[in-house]
Order: structure tokens, then sequence, then C-alpha cells
């Protein structure tokens, strides 16, 4: 086992990428948010981070599988694992950057807030609003 100076095992693999990946899904689909504006907060943020994997290019797989999503600060964050590695050794945080700033096709993020944003926000205000006045 290779462990580097953050105390991540580097030979976790894509598999290894990918059940994180799950179980970051499945985490934040079991929180069970107390009120209105924290139901919209994990609408949105799931679907963003959903949408985000989808259009994500693949090469080996890692960049694809190391959005994650979280909660910080009442603010939902969708992001690239900065612990996940490659099989080739490389981390994702720091190539992501260049391949989104490829732009167009590459851009996973910013065609996420642009190709499903509105939409995902919209429902999210709906949850909103329905859990407001109900």
């Amino acid at each position: 086992m290779a462990i580097d100076e953050y105390g991540i095992d580097l030979k976790i693999g894509i598999e290894g990428l990918q059940e994180l990946q799950k179980q970051n899904q499945r985490a934040l689909a079991a929180l069970e948010p107390r009120n209105a504006p924290a139901k919209a907060l994990q609408y949105i943020t799931a679907g963003l981070l959903r949408y985000a994997i989808t259009i994500t290019d693949v090469l080996t797989g890692a960049l694809r599988a190391s959005h994650r999503a979280g909660y910080f600060n009442y603010r939902g964050v969708v992001f690239i694992d900065p612990g996940a590695v490659n099989p080739f050794g490389d981390r994702p945080v720091v190539y992501g950057e260049y391949v989104h700033a490829r732009g167009g096709s590459h851009a996973f993020y910013e065609r996420t807030v642009r190709e499903a944003g509105e939409q995902i926000m919209r429902t999210g205000l709906s949850i909103l609003d329905r859990e407001l006045w109900r």
C-alpha cells in the first residue's frame, strides 16, 4: 500500500473512486433536511453533482469518479475530491482544472450551470415554495 503525505492510499484505483462517489451520493441522499431551505439545497446540490458527473470527459474515468458534493457554511458545493488519484498517480483535482479550462464540451462545471442549472434551481425553488406554504 502506497500512502502519500496526506495519508491517502495512492492505489485506491478507479473502482475505489467510483465506490467513494457512490458513498458520497448515498450520504447526500440520506441527509434528512429539517427545514425547507435545507431540502431545496439538498435537491439542488445533488442535481448539479449528478449532471456534472454525466457530462465529464472520460479517459481513465478518475476525473468523473472524483466529483463530490457537500454542504459547507449553509452552501451546497460540488467539487473534485482533492484526495482522488487516477491509475497513473495523477490527481484529478490538478488536471481537472486544465480539462475544464479547455472550455466548450470540456468545461463540465460551466456546462452544468449553463445546461441544467436553471431547471435544477427552478425545481429546488418549487420545493422551497411547497415546503414553506403547505
